[in-house]
């Protein structure tokens, strides 16, 4: 408790210390980007209205009514959900429309995991009703435990236990000598997305796959379990979707076209993202029997969850039975499309998003985002009503499908693809929303932008900036890198996106600058993730009960909404960006050398291994085939590149500075000019034909990794080829980064000749 209490006190001393350096007067009163000193008062005014308007006692009853009862995507109360929102964004006087989608979407007929020696075990695959959790009983209309998109199998074979069930841990498989080849897997929850497990068991020949949740990761390790606590009990598990997304995500029958009535459609046979073996999550209740009756090696340290036995690898002697049919079904995806038509630049459109649809009930995900959505709206209806208009066109975005793969949003882009191109001048997502911290990922072109609505919206708790707060948090529990820079630098970093949301789309197919906000850090959502208790009541008990970071978040992505659709010319800058890309390519850099080294090192292993087995001829020994040496990559083309565009930002940077570019700016012809070359800055940033073997992920800066499904990879067609030793690639890959670089630099020498009046 006394640390504690010391802790408070150094949070505090740190975020007055930073509130003093960060927050004084003059940088209050300083134009915000894309606005002149005149127009940055006007717009700081409109945000207050707009901050008056918000009330969270909607929040709360909203909440109520979109979980009131299971709404996946298909289900009867999905759509009534949607007609719901629909009729809200009506009411205040947005024009609004529900685009349908006709999507694949299975659902379970048979779910079996039984033990079938060395003793008898049947899971349960259930979660049982909970008397203080109201919605946990409405068990014919909740989806059972399952994962989306596995295959149909019925498999009969020994158990490994695979850790995470990641590349890595393959690879210390290999090390012991422990084959999976046959076999089913069984993987804790964590260290990837969910749909990696599958898919590199397979890859390495195991049959099936179990993926279980581990009372370590969010179970009463943790703390205590609901509905005492928040964590997730012995019996809740965590459905979810294991389709190859890394491949691309949305209908898994209509890659790269719109799911409409006449899209052509994949047979069922032949949909890439479909999983390789059949595979199920289970409880941390039905682990324990099979994991207590594993023997072979004793897991390494970092492998041992929290269940009380002594963790084994395998194989066996536990056999399991593994059968999952399931109902590959047509289902209506329906998104709502909600319109506010811009007064002087209709053309120019500012997309806001959150899905609608849940594994169950989703409370927290996905209803904490979307009733704090809902609320941004309707102030902005207000704002309009007392005579606003915005400069540009605002479109808000309920999607439905969003957990199976992004289906919803990603048809929508997909459909409207052309026109997204044109006229999408941003995307701005959210998803859950919970009590904490504000973390906000997205394009390096818009982190100067987001740094700036942070310092201007207050932390409901602390009451200082959520930026102030964060860079506070920083100082006191980030890496030394972090510490350092959250003293040192303006801006925080934001987050690179990989995937995992509805922004996917938009940023990574299309090309659209983008954000992703939510609060978190001190909310306990975790336990409750993709089960029937993530309901109102665990969510007003432990996530946010008063509703005050729904608010908070309503402020954040309202204010980035507002100033996006009123800028005088779009907010977007480029020197966080080119010191960003700058950190990428010295890290990719140093990810050749490093690879170099592994390859000499497991090289002189397998040179120490066979002379040891030539001194004991009495000993069978297979030599190991040593990998040929790592060539000498040529990164100068993307060093000139990142120069290039270095330099090209500066000039930039230069230009808006100049008195007379304010002159010119004042011209709303120039304005629209320079939105045109601005807007095309992101755009420049993807290829045509896209990254090797997913030609879907078409940004060269930002993907989500092959093997990490959610996790990021930057420069991520260099990067994984690298990791993968495909030297020949690498080099090509060099080469379409380093083009892609001079395109972007290109695109924004464009901006820069617009502002000299050239």
């Amino acid at each position: 408790m006394v640390f504690r209490i010391f802790q408070s006190l150094i949070m505090i001393c740190l975020c007055f210390a930073v509130v003093s350096a960060q927050n004084s007067p003059a940088d209050q009163q300083r134009p915000l980007t894309g606005f002149d000193r005149q127009s940055s008062d006007r717009q700081r005014a409109l945000e207050k209205q707009f901050d008056s308007f918000l009330k969270r006692d909607e929040l709360r009853d909203w909440m109520k009514r979109l979980s009131a009862r299971p709404h996946h995507l298909g289900s009867p109360y999905g759509k009534e959900n949607a007609e719901f929102i629909a009729s809200l964004f009506r009411s205040w006087g947005f024009a609004t429309e529900i685009e349908r989608f006709d999507v694949l979407f299975p659902t379970p007929k048979t779910r079996v995991v039984e033990m079938t020696s060395p003793q008898k075990f049947t899971a349960k695959l259930a979660e049982p009703v909970l008397q203080d959790d109201a919605t946990s009983g409405q068990k014919d209309e909740q989806l059972p435990v399952y994962n989306a998109y596995s295959i149909n199998g019925d498999v009969t074979a020994q158990l490994v236990y695979v850790n995470y069930g990641i590349p890595q841990d393959y690879e210390e498989l290999e090390r012991r000598g422990i084959d999976v080849k046959g076999r089913i897997v069984i993987a804790r929850y964590g260290g990837s997305w969910r749909g990696i497990k599958p898919k590199v068991a397979a890859e390495h020949g195991a049959i099936g796959c179990l993926i279980y949740s581990d009372p370590r990761n969010d179970g009463y390790y943790q703390g205590d379990i609901y509905p005492k606590g928040a964590w997730r009990n012995e019996d809740g598990a965590q459905r979810g979707s294991v389709a190859d997304m890394p491949l691309y995500p949305g209908d898994p029958l209509t890659p790269g076209v719109g799911a409409t009535p006449n899209a052509q459609r994949l047979q069922i046979s032949e949909a890439p993202t479909l999983t390789k073996i059949p595979v199920l999550p289970i409880s941390y209740s039905d682990a324990l029997p099979l994991l207590r009756a594993m023997a072979g090696p004793v897991a390494p340290d970092a492998w041992r969850g929290a269940l009380p036995i002594t963790y084994h690898i395998g194989p066996g002697p536990a056999t399991v039975h593994l059968k999952a049919e399931f109902d590959f079904k047509i289902v209506p995806a329906y998104d709502v499309i909600a319109r506010l038509t811009g007064n002087e630049r209709p053309d120019e459109w500012v997309i806001r998003g959150n899905h609608h649809d849940a594994w169950v009930n989703g409370a927290e995900d996905p209803v904490s985002g979307q009733v704090a959505m809902l609320e941004e709206a309707r102030a902005v209806s207000q704002l309009a009503k007392n005579g606003w208009r915005p400069k540009r066109t605002i479109i808000y975005c309920a999607w439905d499908g969003e957990e199976p793969g992004l289906l919803g949003s990603t048809e929508w882009a997909e459909a409207h693809g052309d026109d997204l191109i044109k006229n999408a001048v941003a995307y701005i997502n959210s998803d859950g929303n919970e009590r904490g911290f504000l973390n906000a990922g997205g394009s390096h072109t818009l982190e100067r932008f987001i740094n700036e609505v942070a310092r201007d919206v207050v932390d409901p708790e602390k009451e200082i900036p959520v930026s102030d707060r964060q860079r506070a948090r920083r100082i006191l529990n980030g890496s030394p890198e972090e510490m350092r820079e959250a003293r040192e630098r303006a801006d925080l970093r934001i987050a690179a996106l990989g995937s995992g949301s509805d922004y996917t789309p938009f940023l990574q197919h299309l090309g659209i600058s983008t954000l992703n906000l939510g609060y978190g850090g001190e909310g306990e959502a975790d336990g409750v993730y993709h089960s029937i208790y993530d309901s109102f009541d665990h969510y007003t008990r432990f996530v946010d009960p008063t509703f005050d970071y729904g608010v908070a978040l309503a402020k954040t992505a309202g204010r980035a909404v507002l100033r996006f659709a009123d800028a005088d010319y779009l907010p977007l800058t480029f020197s966080n960006f080119a010191e960003t890309v700058g950190r990428y390519v010295g890290e990719v850099m140093k990810l050749a050398s490093d690879e170099r080294e592994t390859i000499l090192e497991k090289n002189r292993r397998i040179s120490d291994k066979t002379f040891e087995a030539a001194a004991d001829p009495t000993k069978p020994f297979v030599a190991p085939k040593p990998e040929a040496p790592a060539p000498f990559l040529n990164f100068a083309p993307l060093q000139n590149a990142l120069t290039r565009l270095q330099e090209s930002t500066q000039r930039y940077d230069t230009a808006m500075r100049d008195p007379a570019s304010a002159v010119r700016l004042q011209s709303r012809d120039v304005q629209r000019s320079l939105d045109s070359a601005l807007n095309k800055v992101e755009h420049a940033m993807t290829s045509e034909s896209g990254l090797p073997r997913r030609s879907w992920f078409k940004h060269e800066i930002y993907a989500p990794g092959f093997y990490t499904g959610y996790g990021v990879k930057t420069l991520p067609a260099i990067r994984e080829a690298l990791e993968q030793h495909d030297w020949p690639e690498a080099t090509d890959q060099i080469e379409v980064v380093a083009r892609t670089l001079d395109n972007t630099a290109a695109q924004i020498d464009q901006a820069t000749a617009i502002l000299k009046g050239q």
